[in-house]
């Protein structure tokens, strides 16, 4: 059995698209997914299964998502050794424990590719942010108290790509990878 983690985007933000984890989780479990965690109220599902196929299960989730909720929600599935490799290739200035910089992930969902986040996205702004793209993710770090003169900032929310990234803090990634 591989372990496996789920990352379901723009859920539970704001009282909209509310999804339960409890439900969630047994609804992981009646997929026949083993060991199934979830972490935090941002759609983290940490789960087992013998599919080997990350596109087959995908499907399979996407599918139980669609039965039981009346939006759509975006995920991206991954086995929790690819999110150990991609954390073993993160840059040095990424994950510090400076409480002033805010550390995120920015994972692409299939089919977007890291030149057409660019191209819509353009530089981080020098001094204030850095970005390095890994295989399908982007390490992203920034100033706290300057996170509004980013150029990352608003725009991973309100371009034509946004709906096709989920972000999540350095943080997090560090526990989800080790449930």
């Amino acid at each position: 059995m591989k372990r496996y983690i789920a990352l379901l985007r723009g859920i539970n933000i704001s009282g909209k698209n509310k999804v339960v984890m409890v439900e969630l989780k047994k609804e992981f479990e009646n997929l026949m997914f083993e060991n199934v965690k979830t972490y935090l109220n941002s759609g983290n599902v940490i789960f087992s299964s013998r599919e080997e196929n990350t596109e087959e299960i995908t499907k399979q989730i996407e599918e139980m998502l669609k039965k039981n909720y009346d939006f759509k929600i975006p995920i991206f599935v991954l086995e929790q050794e690819r999110l150990k490799d991609i954390l073993e290739h993160a840059p040095t200035w990424w994950g510090s424990d400076d409480k002033a910089i805010y550390d995120n992930l920015i994972f692409m969902m299939p089919p977007i590719t890291f030149k057409e986040v660019f191209e819509e996205i353009g530089e981080a702004k020098e001094g204030l942010e850095k970005i390095q793209n890994y295989k399908d993710v982007i390490f992203w770090s920034f100033s706290r108290k300057d996170y509004q003169k980013t150029n990352w900032w608003s725009k991973t929310a309100n371009t034509n790509v946004s709906k096709k990234l989920t972000i999540r803090t350095a943080n997090t990634i560090r526990k989800i990878v080790k449930m």
